[in-house]
């Protein structure tokens, strides 16, 4: 059975808290996991999503680390033709620039469900071998 991994890193402090921007993210890229996992099921595509933690140190030498997704081994914006850029975010953060994901000209602080499964859905399209 084919696997479709989501990726979805973030920064965290010491309790395991994130930012409101990375927290809106985890419940969109969780809700997004379970839609493609859904979706893909009667093409035996499994669906599964891995989150990993940046420590502030981490964060802190390259900020555009976090909140940053994978499909399939590749980043979010390459599915989509989209691109990273940054803004400021929150104390937690403090001075250190967010991550922010430009698709279709428009800007999500917060990556949304629906560019997760975009994103998703063309990933999985590249696991489906046609037929002989």
């Amino acid at each position: 059975m084919p696997t479709l991994e989501i990726i979805w890193q973030r920064l965290t402090d010491h309790e395991g808290d994130t930012c409101p921007r990375c927290g809106s993210t985890g419940a969109a890229v969780k809700e997004a996991q379970q839609s493609l996992a859904d979706a893909l099921a009667p093409l035996d595509i499994d669906v599964v999503l891995t989150t990993r933690e940046l420590t502030d140190g981490e964060f802190r030498r390259d900020p555009s680390q976090s909140n940053r997704i994978w499909l399939d081994g590749r980043p979010l914006e390459d599915w989509l033709g989209a691109t990273s850029g940054s803004s400021p975010c929150c104390d937690q953060c403090g001075d250190d620039p967010c991550r922010t994901v430009e698709v279709d000209g428009t800007t999500h602080e917060a990556v949304p469900a629906d560019v997760i499964i975009r994103a998703g859905l063309r990933a999985a399209a590249s696991l489906v071998s046609p037929a002989s």
